[in-house]
């Protein structure tokens, strides 16, 4: 049996009611809850794991796929059903990345047959993530689209957002400590990746893969004027593993003292920390996900 815990927003849609009644046509047994405000995908989805559920489906963007993971991570390992996707939000670039549908019906039904897949579950503190978490810039750019914004040009909101607020950057001061590391820097961007892209298709940590216990980390930091931002770009091109302006590195965790209040997405999600720690679960959670998908250094 498998449920799917669908974003309010999108609960009378068309094209989602009619791929429930054409998955349950097909013979598949599949029920819907619907969420009202903020933590009822986490507690739904918790809740399937308590119920039984074999196979959980998380219909939205981003956010609503972060939001079920937590929930999921909240029940022991024994309990905890797979996972699902029916992307229906502006970007989703976790989605995009696995090679999903992102037609409805094609989408559920992938949800629904595709194998699952063991994947790793990192974490911020308390509070998990599937894709991406970001930390300055990126983080800004998430948190100051408007949402009527990303609806109406998807990706391209987080372009239009980012070339204006790249004229008026700010920096991050504060130590980064990882394994067999630690360095004073003023951060620019920190992207740590268990998938590849974020904020509408930017790949910012594009040899990531879901299942080999590591985090991708990408370091953008130490800028000081716009001729030094345009540097960095030029820079970035290359991704070298030590640059003046970036850093690249794979790490199982690390952690961010900052010296004042910074921006943070997790999967979207913005939120504000003084400081972070950033650790990984290897294997936590199962996905539907293709057989041929880029994203898995090992096959299913």
């Amino acid at each position: 049996m498998a449920r799917l815990i669908l974003n309010g927003k999108s609960a009378q849609l068309p094209s989602v009611r009619e791929a429930v009644l054409a998955c349950r046509e097909c013979g598949n047994e599949i029920e819907v809850r619907v969420t009202w405000e903020r933590g009822d995908a986490a507690r739904l989805a918790e809740q399937a794991g308590h119920d039984g559920v074999e196979r959980v489906i998380a219909g939205g963007g981003d956010g609503t796929v972060n939001e079920v993971v937590n929930g999921l991570m909240g029940l022991t390992p024994e309990r905890r059903p797979g996972l699902g996707i029916l992307p229906l939000g502006s970007a989703n670039d976790l989605a995009t990345s696995l090679g999903l549908p992102l037609e409805s019906e094609p989408a559920l039904a992938s949800a629904l047959d595709l194998p699952l897949r063991r994947i790793d579950v990192p974490r911020v503190d308390d509070w998990h993530f599937l894709n991406m978490a970001t930390c300055g810039f990126g983080a800004e750019i998430s948190s100051a689209t408007p949402k009527t914004l990303k609806r109406l040009l998807g990706g391209g909101a987080y372009s239009l957002i980012g070339a204006v607020k790249a004229w008026n950057f700010q920096l991050y001061p504060g130590v980064l400590h990882w394994e067999g590391g630690e360095r004073r820097v003023e951060v620019f961007m920190l992207a740590i990746g268990n998938g590849r892209q974020s904020g509408g298709g930017q790949a910012l940590t594009p040899q990531a893969t879901l299942d080999d216990g590591l985090l991708d980390v990408l370091l953008l930091h130490d800028v000081a004027s716009v001729a030094g931002l345009r540097a960095m770009r030029r820079e970035l091109a290359t991704r070298p593993a030590r640059g003046h302006y970036v850093d690249v590195f794979r790490t199982e965790g690390l952690a961010f003292e900052a010296e004042e209040r910074l921006p943070v997405t997790l999967d979207g999600e913005p939120l504000h920390r003084h400081g972070l720690q950033v650790g990984i679960s290897p294997g936590a959670l199962m996905l539907a996900a293709p057989r041929d998908c880029a994203l898995f250094s090992r096959p299913p």
